[in-house]
């Protein structure tokens, strides 16, 4: 199936007024054919994102009581002001047929050739690397960017993150396509407090890896078959779509691709510190989760896990 015969879907959730970078995705749904269905939130301003149901034939505005109607239990499980009521859109795109799935955040401006550049579902022959001296890959250090690494890339492998090996071109079949971003980039919170970085990533061609990888839910595009398997966990601080992204990987091995930027990250305004202490769970536990992902739930609190069997269950009615 070609890019133009799939049904797109773009999810985005935000308690703030509509961005900048929500009005281009506005625009690039309507001129691209994709389905933007934007979740609201207890603290949304409700008639700024109706306002623009009619200015956009693409834009849908998905109200809390809407939420609550449509998946009463998935809803209860998430509880409220939270980014991760987006997995609601992930469900909701699912059940209306979608094809490809893209999640992105308000605060990544989407330049013109957003969704131009996509492989999901096909079996392409790709760059390959390997990390020589450990068993996680950090899709930043075979960039230029060197000194930085990838929100939730395990802190015990930061010293050795760059001592990568090429390994030629394989063949991948990709259900997911993780897109970069330029601006204040997605990196680690002492990464981003020590270095505070922006950058411009020179463009490249796509790459993968045949370790496992963080990917985040910021400017990233699934195959419908993954989207079941794939959740932005609450309570789990800002590990939330990191270990989402582990956990996906544990069912599809072998399916992540990384391609060059697409969207400009203007990044909202956050606590730096408050950032790094919603880390500290991966700081103590990604690793070992990596390392024991056939028993993932046993890292995760008894409120995730009763959220992931409801997210489960709602793709075997």
């Amino acid at each position: 199936m070609n890019l133009n015969e799939m049904k797109k879907y773009l999810i985005l959730t935000s308690i703030s007024e509509p961005t900048v970078a929500t009005i281009k995705y506005a625009e690039i749904a309507d001129k691209k054919d994709w389905q933007l269905v934007f979740i609201g939130d207890l603290k949304t301003p409700h008639a700024s994102y109706q306002a623009l149901e009619t200015k956009y034939k693409n834009f849908m505005y998905m109200t809390p009581e809407q939420q609550e109607q449509l998946y009463p239990e998935l809803s209860e499980a998430i509880g409220w002001n939270k980014c991760q009521r987006r997995n609601i859109g992930f469900t909701y795109a699912y059940d209306n047929g979608c094809d490809l799935l893209a999640t992105s955040d308000d605060d990544n401006i989407p330049y013109d050739n957003w969704g131009d550049e996509i492989f999901i579902g096909q079996e392409i022959e790709i760059d390959c690397y390997e990390n020589k001296k450990t068993n996680v890959f950090d899709p930043i250090s075979v960039t230029e960017h060197k000194t930085l690494w990838h929100r939730g890339y395990p802190v015990e492998f930061v010293h050795i993150k760059n001592e990568n090996e090429y390994k030629g071109k394989i063949k991948r079949k990709v259900l997911v396509q993780a897109d970069f971003w330029d601006g204040d980039p997605d990196i680690d919170a002492i990464c981003r407090i020590t270095q505070k970085p922006i950058v411009k990533f020179k463009d490249f061609k796509p790459f993968c890896s045949t370790q496992i990888s963080p990917f985040n839910s910021q400017n990233t595009f699934l195959a419908r078959e993954v989207i079941p398997y794939y959740v932005v966990f609450p309570y789990l601080g800002r590990m939330d779509d990191i270990w989402g992204a582990y956990v996906l990987q544990y069912y599809f091995p072998d399916s992540v691709i990384y391609n060059k930027a697409t969207v400009y990250q203007d990044r909202n305004i956050h606590n730096l510190v408050n950032n790094m202490m919603d880390e500290v769970i991966g700081y103590r536990n990604t690793l070992p989760l990596i390392n024991d992902l056939e028993n993932f739930k046993n890292y995760l609190p008894d409120t995730v896990i009763k959220f992931w069997d409801v997210y489960r269950k709602q793709f075997n009615k």
